[in-house]
């Protein structure tokens, strides 16, 4: 079960000190607004294609299993909310992967436990004794999450009639080693030995266990893999699965899928998988040999006893390089050599920075090694606290009371805090003597504080926040609101630490408007408290302080290349591509602004070469290369053999942020999988199920022979604008450096870029510019897959949902799958070259009836 770890991955580490950048929100009006009345399946960012419950949060597949002619999806699901939380198994049918019809809820969480993530099968010869060899029952083997002690331990339901109505089972859990950490069972039969296999996560471990069964109660372990391939989160969601060969049934390799959060490709969530054999025991991986980094001339490789002519800043790296890990930190690896950068002197709480002197770029490439925490390098931040700006103060929350702001409910008290409240982590970043501080009495108080009316007149609003990370419009917020008319215009949160930071609104398009600010504190759980204060109206956006730990190249002063650690002590490669600053000035910046848990960086070995390092998760195998595929699994007794897999279309990094209502989360397209050799490896292949064919409309539009140079153009014109879209397009490469569709284009810019560059071969998707992106940090961002062109053509195939794109490039080897949120008026498509010339040769696009009835 990808449970999401409310609150968060926390548990791994001692926190020495608290300060984070707080996540910004401008909560989009439209989802929140028009749930209420809007018919099902029509609200803003609903999927047409895609499977999402009728309302309340889902997360990963479970129970896939196919029976008398019906597709099971199971999945996790809140059926209390549209947040995280009371995880119990939804449950859907399908004749045809495509078509779902959503099913009354099959396990609910109870007072003991919660249903995580697992599977299902059919007990065809009534091995367990749940039903008839006639009347075979289906058994779903999940994970009870037992909420007395958090253990994780293997559980059975059984249903007789056909997945309709389920029954535990009374000897359960079937399954229990003591473990908080063991998880996801997925079990299939396995025929040379007339037996049940169950895969299973030992999730921080980075383990994946195998286990045998003859009646799937009693259960005999067979063996574990790993850890191995990218270890950056825990290992969660296992499958494995056989598949022929380039075709070949006589040559059978096994795929073991293991999802992972964080540390995927793109960034926190991701579905990794490995190519080896299984013989009925044990899995093993295909051996990929050792790992080379590229050659070159070290710049900086912290062998001396002092940093040389680098200069320091603040105490965090301390006089010199560091011989490993210094007094406190737990055991640091994989950097060369003696020595290495390390700013965990005298633990998380100090900060520093260590600059190279200026050089010319010269080198395509920078090449390094990196550790320590996972705090990227924000834009617009600034590294010290400035006083702030000129404007119009609100509430400063000093002089010992709330004066004519109302209260309701008692996380509030009777007047503003003065500081950290007790049993509370060390509170900083606010100014003056007082602040709103909800977490009186701990985090299970609520309440709200409300402003009296004021009028918009300038351009921001400005304030300091920290604490919990629930966003307005989830079920238990715990937000800063902008009311206008009573209702939600903007919302922001903390980021599940206790140092404020600045974050603002732009308010422009409100000027002359009555407004209200309203503090929500509605969450009794983990991180359920605000911190708050210096609300102010302003025409200069405040500028948040950095919190970052991370390696930067600064060009002409500004940040132009970063790099952050992966919270985890061992350092690994990292590349910048020099290319574009030919000939400029630069400078390296090791920075680390962040005294909170994993607050320190690590670096080691700057090499200028003449190709990229590439790290353990860039070596390491994908089924997908974007934001938002995770916790997929695949179905079993499907026909024919085939082998469909799908996957949760979310990231944990902003899961329950995402602005979508009355639901949220949804499924990916059912994919068909295969194994293929490409650039003589064995790769998992994916492509869209075929039934996806049956929604098209009739008379698709299309274009051939287009030569495009240095320009966007509409792709054809009106016929091919749309929501909902399957377009295939061929390309020709000529000398173009980057080209492709761009698809959901609008006014302001809006767009979502689907592109493959040929100075790198990857294929990309840009969502920077794609709709709502501010209500996370890691939202927007590029996200690639290495893609060799194949005789000098680029295939895409793009599926396009009212909130999603699937890109399946070449044979289906390099796929990119990322949720979008655009104005529903953005519907326009275009082709594009960059810096030279592409011939497209073919395009075709099809407009997509609704899946929904």
């Amino acid at each position: 079960m990808s449970s999401g770890r409310v609150p968060g991955h926390a548990r791994t580490r001692m926190i020495a000190a608290v300060a984070t950048v707080c996540a910004l929100s401008a909560a989009p009006p439209a989802p929140q607004a028009v749930a209420a009345d809007t018919p099902p399946y029509s609200e803003t960012y609903r999927p047409q294609f895609h499977f999402t419950p009728e309302k309340n949060w889902m997360n990963d597949p479970n129970g896939l299993v196919y029976y008398e002619g019906e597709y099971h999806l199971f999945y996790q699901y809140n059926p209390n909310g549209n947040s995280w939380g009371d995880m119990s198994w939804g449950h859907a049918v399908s004749k045809d992967l495509v078509h779902w019809k959503e099913l009354p809820l099959a396990l609910s969480h109870d007072d003991k436990e919660m249903v995580f993530s697992g599977s299902a099968v059919v007990d065809r010869d009534n091995t367990t004794g749940f039903g008839t060899k006639k009347n075979p029952p289906m058994v779903a083997i999940y994970t009870s999450a037992y909420k007395d002690g958090g253990k994780q331990a293997q559980s059975l339901a059984y249903s007789t009639d056909r997945g309709r109505t389920w029954t535990r089972y009374q000897g359960n859990p079937v399954l229990d080693i003591g473990s908080r950490e063991f998880r996801d069972p997925k079990v299939q039969w396995y025929e040379p030995t007339k037996s049940w296999l169950m895969t299973v996560s030992l999730s921080t471990e980075h383990k994946v266990r195998f286990y045998s069964s003859k009646n799937l109660k009693d259960w005999t372990l067979q063996s574990e893999f790993g850890p191995a391939g990218a270890t950056g989160g825990v290992w969660e969601c296992p499958d494995l699965f056989p598949l022929a060969v380039d075709g070949d049934k006589k040559k059978i390799k096994w795929v073991l899928v293991v999802n992972i959060n964080p540390g995927g490709i793109a960034g926190g969530s991701a579905a990794q998988y490995f190519v080896g054999d299984f013989d009925g025991e044990k899995f093993t991986a295909d051996d990929k040999g050792t790992y080379t980094p590229p050659t070159g001339t070290v710049v900086q490789d912290f062998e001396n006893t002092d940093f040389g002519t680098w200069a320091a800043t603040g105490t965090a790296f301390g006089d010199g390089p560091a011989a490993g890990a210094v007094a406190g930190q737990g055991t640091v690896d994989g950097f060369d050599g003696k020595g290495l950068a390390n700013s965990f002197h005298s633990g998380d709480a100090t900060t520093g920075t260590l600059t190279s002197p200026e050089f010319t770029v010269d080198s395509p490439y920078l090449n390094f090694k990196i550790g320590g925490g996972r705090h990227p390098h924000e834009a617009g931040t600034v590294m010290e606290q400035g006083p702030p700006p000129e404007g119009t103060v609100l509430a400063d929350f000093e002089g010992g009371g709330y004066g004519d702001w109302t209260t309701t409910g008692d996380a509030f008290g009777s007047a503003p805090a003065t500081g950290t409240l007790p049993n509370q982590q060390e509170v900083s970043g606010y100014l003056g003597g007082g602040l709103v501080n909800t977490y009186l009495n701990g985090d299970s108080t609520t309440g709200t504080l409300t402003s009296p009316e004021f009028t918009i007149d300038k351009k921001h609003i400005n304030f300091l926040i920290g604490g919990g990370n629930h966003p307005s419009g989830t079920a238990n917020p715990t937000a800063l609101e902008l009311l206008v008319d009573g209702q939600v215009v903007r919302g922001a949160t903390g980021k599940d630490a206790e140092a404020l930071n600045w974050a603002s609104w732009d308010v422009g398009d409100l000027a002359g408007k009555k407004a209200q600010i309203r503090i929500v504190d509605d969450n009794p759980g983990g991180w359920g408290h605000l911190n708050v204060d210096h609300i102010m109206l302003s025409d200069t956006k405040a500028q948040p302080v950095s919190q970052e730990t991370a390696v930067n190249l600064i060009v002409d002063g500004q940040v132009v290349r970063s790099a952050t650690g992966a919270n985890s002590e061992t350092l690994d490669w990292a590349s910048f591509d020099l290319r574009p600053y030919a000939g400029k000035e630069a400078k390296i910046q090791i920075v680390d602004m962040n005294t909170a848990g994993w607050g320190h960086v690590l670096a080691d070995r700057f090499t200028e070469a003449d190709t990229a390092a590439k790290s353990v998760v860039q070596r390491a195998d994908w089924a997908d290369y974007g934001k938002d595929y995770y916790a997929a699994v695949s179905w079993e007794d499907a026909p024919d053999g085939k082998r469909y897999m799908v996957g949760w279309m979310n990231n944990w990094d902003y899961s329950g942020a995402v602005p979508t209502s009355p639901w949220r989360g949804a499924q990916s397209v059912p994919r068909e999988m295969a194994l293929r050799t490409v650039d003589g490896r064995i790769r998992l292949i994916s492509q869209p199920v075929n039934a996806l064919e049956s929604l098209r409309k009739p008379h698709a539009v299309s274009a051939s022979g287009v030569t495009v140079t240095n320009t966007t153009t509409p792709l054809i014109g009106p016929a091919a604008k749309g929501k909902a879209l399957d377009i295939q397009a061929t390309f020709s490469l000529e000398d173009a450096d980057r080209f492709g569709l761009k698809v959901r284009t609008g006014a302001n810019g809006e767009e979502t870029v689907i592109g493959y560059d040929t100075t790198t071969q990857e294929l990309y998707v840009d969502r920077t510019r794609s709709g709502a992106v501010d209500f996370n940090s890691t939202f927007p961002g590029v996200q690639t897959a290495p893609l060799k062109a194949k005789n000098g053509k680029v295939k895409l195939r793009i599926l396009v949902d009212w909130s999603s794109v699937e890109v399946f490039g070449g044979s289906g080897e390099a796929v990119i799958t990322d949720q979008i949120f655009p104005d529903p008026a953005s519907q326009g498509v275009q082709v594009f070259a960059e810096n030279g010339t592409v011939k497209l040769d073919k395009a075709v696009v099809w407009h997509l009836d609704s899946a929904h009835d």
